[in-house]
């Protein structure tokens, strides 16, 4: 499969949300920034498969992200982060939003299981209601202790800073 060909508009997930559905297949759901993809999203979006049959991931755009994390943010483009996501075996399909929240994909698409890190707890993960409410499941998953965009952007700054990484 190209890569593009994994990434999608909402509109053109629905119909295919509905051909799973018809299909039996468990949807599994995720969002997020994944700005600088590293092992911990990997290994996260890969136990994120193993509880369905198709993974659709919501990608933050770059405007979203600049409202959630401010301005200097994303480094990497929508455009790039959807192809590198589209690469993983892991992930089905990627779909860019461009609101704060993926509240509108989770209530058209339904997911049978929505899932996000253990850094939130299930009260604050957006969409919990919806997907509850129509008989789906809300999970966390653990992540990789030590890995995060978060934890990278700041070496890069110490080593800059140090002047070991000339800019």
């Amino acid at each position: 499969m190209i890569l593009q060909e994994k990434i999608k508009i909402l509109d053109e997930l629905i119909t295919i949300r509905e051909r799973l559905r018809k299909e039996n297949r468990k949807v599994v759901f995720t969002n997020g920034v994944f700005d600088i993809l590293h092992r911990g999203h990997v290994e996260y979006l890969h136990k994120a498969k193993t509880y369905g049959d198709v993974l659709i991931l919501g990608l933050n755009s770059d405007n979203s992200v600049r409202i959630v994390k401010g301005p200097g943010r994303p480094l990497i483009t929508q455009e790039n982060r959807a192809v590198v996501l589209a690469g993983l075996a892991s992930v089905d399909y990627v779909c860019i939003f461009d609101e704060e929240t993926p509240l509108r994909i989770i209530q058209k698409l339904l997911p049978d299981v929505l899932v996000k890190g253990s850094d939130y707890g299930l009260g604050d993960i957006i969409g919990r209601e919806v997907v509850e409410s129509a008989g789906g499941k809300v999970l966390t998953i653990p992540l990789t202790p030590g890995l995060s965009t978060k934890d990278v952007i700041a070496k890069v700054k110490k080593l800059i800073k140090e002047g070991i990484i000339v800019v």
